[in-house]
């Protein structure tokens, strides 16, 4: 993933049926990520040691070269507001020449090709990293593993979450927030309630990053269900468009349209 060079090029036709199936299996999980990167944004001390997502990146066809270029890029520094994803690209194109390394870029949730975060040397997510793996020979997975820094194992046993979590259930620092932010929320209610300069509240954060016991300390608090972030998007749409249906149903359940 450096941006001070070319990384090596791996050639899959579009239509590889395991690679699309990589696609859809991080769009699937593309959750995991967010959940995550939700509480590393609001550690004080980070505990990642890498996260990214990759997504196509293409010129446009010329009259002369009516075939455009396209090369799958990684992309770092991550936000996602419900719609699209955004970030800084790390790659520096072999053949692409719309964009940069360093160049801000936005792709939709459904033109994302793979995400992975990383605790410590150990790899969260990264399909499409781990089908090419599986399509080396030891010595060459040896080599690409040396070169990420991490311990990528077994290239058909793709982790979303570490072992120390689940899929299924809240994230840790989710619980553990409860007491802090009902203590806050006494001392303060308009501050955590109130919404940022982009119309964000706490309560679509954490609708957003799955976070089902913050959500329902905030609601018992007064947050409002209905509000719009500045994109137009209620906390019930926010977590719908990642699947946490448990949110959704609570959402509702407090007046939520």
């Amino acid at each position: 993933m450096s941006d001070s060079k070319a990384s090596k090029v791996f050639y899959f036709e579009g239509d590889d049926p395991g690679m699309l199936e990589a696609y859809e299996k991080a769009r699937a999980t593309f959750r995991y990520l967010w959940r995550e990167l939700t509480w590393e944004y609001r550690r004080i001390i980070p505990a990642l040691g890498m996260s990214g997502v990759k997504a196509a990146f293409y010129d446009e066809p010329t009259r002369g070269n009516p075939k455009p270029a396209v090369e799958q890029m990684w992309f770092s520094d991550i936000f996602f507001d419900g719609q699209f994803v955004s970030g800084r690209l790390l790659n520096k194109p072999n053949n692409v020449r719309s964009v940069k390394a360093g160049d801000q870029v936005r792709r939709s949730l459904d033109e994302i090709t793979d995400w992975m975060y990383s605790y410590g040397d150990e790899p969260m997510g990264g399909f499409t990293v781990n089908l090419m793996r599986s399509k080396m020979s030891p010595t060459e997975r040896k080599s690409h593993d040396k070169a990420w820094g991490l311990k990528f194992g077994d290239p058909t046993d793709v982790r979303v979450v570490p072992p120390s979590q689940s899929e299924d259930e809240e994230h840790p620092m989710s619980e553990n927030m409860v007491k802090v932010l009902e203590e806050h929320l006494k001392k303060d209610p308009i501050g955590l309630l109130s919404p940022d300069e982009n119309g964000w509240t706490t309560l679509h954060s954490m609708a957003l990053g799955g976070n089902y016991s913050p959500v329902k300390v905030l609601l018992e608090f007064g947050a409002d269900p209905n509000t719009p972030t500045g994109n137009g998007m209620t906390p019930l749409q926010l977590a719908r468009c990642l699947g946490w249906e448990k949110i959704a149903a609570l959402l509702i359940q407090h007046g939520a349209k």
